[in-house]
């Protein structure tokens, strides 16, 4: 039976369809191998159909410069009539979409394998320029015996101006999307860490920590929500993956993960803390709680994601806001970051649990956590005036007590 060509690859079956195009399952005539042929018919794209070849070729481009364990690997682009397509490394496994799809948590152990494996490709594919800007769990192959593998550079960017990507154009996922990119700014690779972030949250807890009824709501609540702690939904998260989730989806950039290679260390070091606490401790199942609802950050939250120049803080927390949920006038306590979930407290607190040296407050939030402070200050336990009164009352009580029985 003969197969349809492209050049020399021979469409054996199709295995999925996505924005960008159909990808094939095809055998490379040349070299006999199995390969992932992904095609556009550019005789469907009316508009800007030159534009829109130039990017395939573009994030053939990208991803053909990446070699990496992590990383799909490219072998070939071309184009047969009107059919553009690109030949990549076939993968026998699913997509991470599938695992998390039924709204379960994966195994610990499982989920940071995974999240440790992205993080460690996106630091590489960072460091050679190309930013991906669509990290969502349908661009992530998972192999049952080998490793984890990003895919579908479709809308990478090297860090230089371009045409085909500029500031104002909304792309990529909005489920997974960063703050930075609903308001439509420029996207660099902080905000691959921040859409990893969300991806890690999802396979601690089974659902997403940011969603609304339709993509506007969705869009507001990546800006002004802050969801509760992994670990308040699925018990068997530590502390640790509490504060490094935090710090991967912080809003102001300033307190996110500046580098995917930090977050990837830290995620290496929590998978070998839980690793260990595994081997002293029977094993349990999954312990889930009911889930809590995200919190409302203060009304300066967009000016910190949009400015980038304000800093919160506690204090600025307690003030009073606008609710015109409630009523146009009425006002009540902004809820900002929970103390358990707040990203600009969680690299001190990361130092802490990977017993890190200490470091002037100031830079430990340029710090990876584990060259931030060794310790914390142990709050001292003080008195409060009900304490001092239930003491006196009592001693006042012993003494009726001593002069009416004597």
């Amino acid at each position: 039976m003969d197969h349809p060509q492209l050049g020399r690859y021979a469409i054996q079956s199709e295995l999925g369809r996505g924005a960008m195009g159909i990808v094939y399952k095809a055998t490379d005539s040349a070299l006999e191998r199995v390969v992932a042929v992904k095609t556009v018919n550019m005789a469907l794209e009316r508009d800007g159909a030159d534009r829109y070849e130039e990017r395939f070729y573009q994030e053939a481009r990208a991803a053909a410069g990446l070699n990496h364990p992590n990383i799909v690997t490219v072998h070939d682009v071309g184009k047969s009539g009107e059919v553009v397509y690109m030949a990549m490394e076939y993968i026998e496994g699913v997509e991470l979409r599938s695992l998390i799809g039924e709204g379960r948590p994966l195994r610990l152990a499982q989920a940071l394998s995974i999240a440790a494996q992205v993080a460690e490709g996106l630091a590489f594919a960072h460091s050679r320029g190309v930013v991906h800007r669509d990290i969502k769990p349908a661009n992530i192959m998972v192999v049952a015996n080998g490793p984890v593998k990003i895919t579908d550079f479709g809308i990478a960017r090297r860090r230089v101006s371009s045409e085909l990507t500029q500031t104002g154009m909304l792309m990529g996922s909005p489920k997974y999307m960063s703050p930075e990119q609903v308001i439509g700014k420029r996207a660099d690779h902080r905000s691959d860490i921040f859409s990893l972030g969300v991806i890690v949250y999802e396979m601690l807890t089974g659902a997403a920590p940011f969603n609304g009824e339709n993509v506007t709501a969705l869009m507001y609540q990546t800006v002004n929500f802050v969801p509760p702690a992994p670990s308040q939904i699925n018990a068997e998260v530590p502390v640790l993956l509490d504060h490094i989730v935090a710090k991967m989806i912080a809003k102001p950039l300033e307190e996110r993960y500046q580098d995917a290679a930090e977050a990837a260390r830290d995620l290496r070091e929590c998978e070998r803390q839980a690793a260990a606490s595994a081997a002293t401790l029977p094993p349990v199942g999954t312990t889930t709680v009911p889930a809590v609802p995200p919190k409302l950050t203060d009304a300066e939250s967009n000016t910190v994601v949009m400015a980038q120049s304000v800093n919160r803080t506690r204090q600025v927390d307690q003030e009073p806001v606008a609710d015109t949920a409630l009523s146009p006038t009425a006002t009540v306590p902004a809820q900002g970051l929970a103390k358990s979930f707040d990203s600009s407290e969680a690299t001190q607190r990361l130092a802490t649990l990977t017993g890190a040296a200490t470091l002037p407050s100031e830079a430990a939030l340029r710090q990876t956590a584990t060259q931030a402070v060794k310790s914390l200050p142990v709050a001292r336990v003080t008195w409060r005036r009900r304490d001092w009164a239930l003491v006196a009352g009592a001693a006042l009580c012993g003494l009726l007590a001593a002069l009416l029985f004597r």
